[in-house]
C-alpha cells in the first residue's frame, strides 16, 4: 500500500462469536496499512457490581484476561502489533467512543451487530449505533463473514455539503488499496427535480474524484436511498460501502448517524465504513 488513510486503528471487540468479522478484518488491515493496532475491549461494570456480586466480578476478569490473551495470540499469527485496552464502565460504547478520543484514533474496525433483534436485518446493534453517534472518526461495520475488501469499492452520495468529505475518503481509501471506485447517487422520487438533484450530487463526485487523479464509474437509481445504494453495490461486485454519517437535507439525511446510513450498513453484505468528523 503506498498510501493509506488508516494510521490508527482501533479495533473494538467483546471477543464473541459476533465480533469474528470485525477481528478479521482489523487484522487484515492493519497489516495491509503496515501500522500497529489498538484494541478495545468495553467491559459493563460498575463498583456497585463488583462490591455486591465479588465472585462474578472475579470470574468476568478472568474471562476479559483470557480473551485478551487469546486476541494477543491471533494478533502474533497475523505479525500484526497489537496494544489491548481494557475499559470499564456502565455503558460499553462510551468506553469505546472514549478509547477513540484518548488514542487519537482515525478509524473503529466494530462489529455490525450481536445478537439479532427486532429488525435486525434492517439496523445495526444498539451499541454499535451509539459508537457510530459519538465517535470522534470513521467506523468501519464489519459483518461476520467477511473479509477485508479487494475487489471494488462503492461510495454513496447525496447533494449534502458532506458529501465532499465522503468522496475524498473513498478516493483515499480506493488509492491506498489499488481499486476500482463506484459511485451510486439515489434519486427518492421519480421526478424531474429529484432525478436532477441526484445526477448533480454525481456529477460533483466525479469531479472530485477526477481532480484527485482518479477515474470512477457512477450509477444513478430511482427509489428507497438504503435498498438502491445495496443493489447497486451488490449488482456492481462492491466488496466495501462508504457512506456519510449523517447530515444535509436529502434522501441520505439525517443529523447523526441518520436511518438511512443505517439501514445501508445494516442491509449490506460487505463492510460499511461510515465516514465521520476525522476525514479527509
Amino acid at each position: 500500500m503506498n498510501e493509506h488513510p488508516f494510521e490508527r486503528i482501533l479495533l473494538a471487540t467483546e471477543h464473541t462469536e459476533f465480533d469474528v468479522g470485525a477481528e478479521r478484518v482489523a487484522f487484515e488491515l492493519a497489516g495491509h496499512c503496515g501500522v500497529p493496532l489498538a484494541v478495545v475491549i468495553p467491559v459493563e461494570s460498575n463498583p456497585e457490581f463488583e462490591a455486591a456480586a465479588p465472585a462474578r466480578a472475579l470470574r468476568v476478569e478472568h474471562a476479559v484476561s483470557a480473551r485478551s490473551d487469546e486476541l494477543r495470540a491471533a494478533a502474533r499469527a497475523a505479525s500484526v502489533p497489537v496494544d489491548i485496552h481494557i475499559r470499564r464502565g456502565d455503558e460499553p460504547y462510551r468506553e469505546i467512543v472514549a478509547a477513540a478520543r484518548a488514542l487519537g484514533s482515525n478509524l473503529i474496525v466494530a462489529r455490525r451487530r450481536g445478537k439479532d433483534g427486532f429488525l435486525a436485518r434492517m439496523m445495526v446493534g444498539e451499541m454499535v449505533g451509539n459508537v457510530v453517534r459519538e465517535a470522534p472518526c470513521s467506523v468501519l461495520l464489519v459483518p461476520r463473514a467477511c473479509r477485508m475488501w479487494s475487489a471494488r469499492i462503492l461510495v454513496a452520495v447525496d447533494d449534502s455539503p458532506a458529501a465532499a468529505a465522503v468522496v475524498a475518503t473513498a478516493c483515499r481509501v480506493a488509492a491506498g488499496c489499488g481499486l476500482p471506485l463506484i459511485v451510486a447517487s439515489v434519486a427518492a422520487h421519480d421526478t424531474a427535480a429529484a432525478r436532477a438533484a441526484a445526477d448533480a450530487a454525481l456529477a460533483r463526485a466525479l469531479q472530485a474524484i477526477g481532480a484527485a487523479g482518479r477515474e470512477a464509474d457512477g450509477r444513478v437509481a430511482v427509489g428507497p436511498a438504503a435498498e438502491s445504494v445495496v443493489a447497486i453495490a451488490r449488482d456492481a461486485g462492491a466488496d466495501l460501502v462508504i457512506v456519510g454519517r449523517g447530515g444535509g437535507h436529502s434522501a441520505l439525511r439525517r443529523l447523526v448517524f441518520g436511518s438511512t446510513a443505517r439501514k445501508i450498513a445494516g442491509l449490506a453484505t460487505c463492510p460499511a465504513l461510515v465516514v465521520g468528523p476525522a476525514f479527509p
